[in-house]
């Protein structure tokens, strides 16, 4: 299997394929990074979300048959043996009941774990993730509200000033 095959299977989608695209729209929005036609072993599987651990496939009419789900059952296996969550999901599903879709895969994805890069910046670091060189200090914008989680027990903070004469106290 090779990247020039990924790259047709991409770009060859099927029209389930492309809706169940816009249906994770707003997942990818929201720290889910979903990606389409992904090499896994000797495997491609329609969309993985490799943070969540979750692989989601779509079966047409191919895969009615007891010889192609004795073979998707081998490569679920193979999927579940490297820590990842299946979920099967028809066309008929995709094309037919997109609000049913759409609330599986959210109550899936409510356990499983979010993209850390993907939130928002932490309100304890300051602005570009920068602390001047030598001092260490929390931010004054947030510790003198009591919201940096190191402040201690009072909530102000005991660490010095880290941006002298931009007026904060």
């Amino acid at each position: 299997m090779s990247i020039e095959l990924a790259r047709k299977l991409r770009h060859n989608s099927t029209s389930p394929e492309r809706r169940l695209w816009r249906l994770l729209y707003p997942f990818r929005t929201d720290g889910y990074h979903f990606r389409k036609q992904m090499q896994i072993g000797a495997y491609y599987v329609d969309f993985a979300c490799l943070h969540a651990g979750l692989i989601i496939e779509l079966d047409g009419e191919t895969h009615g048959g007891e010889l192609a789900r004795s073979n998707d059952a081998v490569r679920d296996d193979y999927l579940r043996g490297r820590g990842f969550h299946v979920l099967r999901l028809t066309n008929d599903d995709v094309m037919d009941n997109p609000e049913g879709v759409y609330t599986v895969i959210s109550d899936i994805l409510a356990t499983r774990p979010t993209n850390q890069r993907a939130s928002p910046p932490s309100p304890t670091l300051p602005a570009r993730g920068r602390v001047p060189a030598g001092d260490f200090g929390a931010d004054p914008a947030t510790t003198s509200i009591g919201t940096s989680p190191l402040a201690g027990a009072g909530g102000g903070g005991a660490a010095p000033n880290s941006y002298p004469g931009k007026g904060h106290a």
